[in-house]
């Protein structure tokens, strides 16, 4: 018996057939594939299939087969990829294909798909092939006969290198967030000058999921409008009536500086003109800079990116540098990243006296050395591509710990940081939310264009932050 073996993720270069006239009875061809949770949901993506009992653990845990199957015909494609490209090969014409499903297909399991010839019919030049699935329990799992017209010319082709398909949970690590401060009681937090419809219907969500207690800040006449508009019930949530934006700034920062809220959350009012209320308020200073950070769930990398400062440092000083970068390190250890890594970003790798920000990365590099900065594993400067890509760093000869693992981006000024941050949102499909750090409560600071999504989650994050500071000094 002739038997040829492919291995999945180890094809050859080549695509070949077997014509017809070299065919013989007996002759077999054989693949590996391991289910995947992202073949179930590639295959009901292309298919269009979503029963339940693929997609749903709940539901089908209660079925009779006690847990999430693959669908049943992605056991026949896995027939058909032996068929159209080993035996026979390029140039088969699939005329039929009996399917008998015996056991249920569960993720993990590793399936042997074989068809071997049976019966030729010369004058058709028709091949009927015996067709079997058999898992790694030696269990046929789908059987059947196929019936094809097998090529008559010999076909040799490179196999066509597809893009790698990747599923991604758009949203899922903020999802994470929000769930993992469900425990934590709800904290007071004024919402200032919440007056459209996106910033008002964030704070009410967020009321709504038990991350905040709202405090608004807002004229009244006009919040009321708004919330009828948009059908949002402000009902048993207390509202402060104030003329303008800056009075509802100024408000905001008197009771947080009284202890009367734990925490702030930007509207649809300037960043300056909120931060400006802080900044005035030395009640409310720490010993360090105030900073943004940027959450970001990117869906092609691995975990949580962080983000500083996009938002507010507009071009740091070195000393500025050093509390943005432990600020972040903070807030990293917050989110229970134990030794967060951050890459000190630059346009180059190297130390250039041409380029401030590879000199300040060496400088605060060597301030970690020296226990000026604590908490975290710090690396620079770092071009973007060797920052994120263990492999980019490798080529060119670096040898880092932080490279393709690193939790903090630290940009060098606010322009690169901006840009940097949209990028990802826009083109890279990141969901964001932001939070200001360094003042004695946090603020949940998100862009104007934001929705309701990115403000839910910032208001998780000032609500980690809020309860993190009951016990550990800002």
């Amino acid at each position: 018996m002739n038997t040829v073996v492919y291995q999945e993720n180890n094809q050859p270069a080549q695509i070949s057939n077997v014509v017809y006239d070299d065919i013989y009875v007996g002759q077999t061809a054989t693949q590996t594939r391991t289910l995947s949770d992202a073949d179930i949901q590639a295959f009901a993506i292309v298919s269009g299939d979503m029963n339940p009992a693929h997609l749903d653990p709940e539901y089908a845990g209660h079925t009779l087969f006690h847990g999430v199957i693959a669908h049943g015909m992605w056991g026949g494609a896995l027939i058909s990829t032996v068929l159209g490209t080993q035996l026979p090969g390029p140039g088969t014409i699939y005329l039929e294909q009996q399917l008998h499903f015996s056991k249920p297909v569960r993720i993990g399991d590793t399936l042997t798909i074989s068809a071997t010839v049976i019966a030729k019919e010369d004058e058709k030049k028709r091949v009927t092939l015996d067709c079997q699935i058999i898992n790694q329990l030696g269990e046929k799992v789908v059987s059947g006969n196929a019936l094809v017209i097998a090529p008559a010319e010999r076909v040799s082709r490179p196999r066509t290198q597809l893009q790698t398909m990747a599923m991604f949970d758009l949203g899922a690590r903020q999802r994470h967030l929000i769930d993992s401060v469900r425990d934590l009681s709800a904290v007071r937090c004024a919402v200032v000058h919440p007056c459209d419809v996106e910033s008002l219907k964030g704070a009410v969500d967020a009321a709504s999921h038990g991350l905040i207690i709202p405090v608004i800040i807002a004229p009244l006449v006009k919040l009321q409008a708004l919330a009828q508009e948009a059908n949002l019930d402000l009902s048993g949530m207390e509202l402060i009536d104030v003329a303008h934006s800056h009075a509802a700034a100024d408000k905001a920062v008197e009771l947080a500086a009284e202890g009367k809220v734990e925490a702030l959350m930007k509207g649809s009012l300037h960043t300056d003109e909120l931060m400006g209320a802080v900044v005035r308020c030395l009640a409310l200073r720490t010993k360090r800079r105030l900073s943004h950070i940027f959450h970001l769930d990117v869906p092609m990398y691995h975990k949580v990116l962080l983000l500083t400062d996009a938002a507010l440092n507009i071009a740091p000083s070195l000393m500025d540098k050093a509390d943005i970068l432990q600020n972040a390190i903070n807030f990293a250890i917050a989110l229970n990243i134990t030794e967060p890594k951050v890459a000190l970003l630059s346009a180059v790798e190297t130390v250039s006296p041409k380029i401030i920000s590879t000199i300040d990365a060496a400088a605060l590099c060597k301030m970690v050395d020296r226990k000026q900065i604590t908490g975290g594993i710090v690396d620079g400067p770092l071009a973007f591509d060797n920052a994120i890509s263990a492999n980019a760093a490798r080529i060119k000869g670096i040898d880092s710990v932080v490279a393709g693992d690193v939790d903090i981006l630290m940009v060098p000024d606010i322009e690169s940081g901006n840009m940097l941050a949209k990028q990802f949102e826009y083109l890279s499909g990141a969901s964001t939310c932001g939070v200001v750090v360094g003042a004695r409560v946090p603020i949940a600071l998100t862009s104007r264009s934001q929705g309701s999504a990115s403000r839910v989650a910032s208001a998780a994050l000032v609500k980690l932050l809020a309860h993190h500071y009951r016990t550990v000094a800002p």
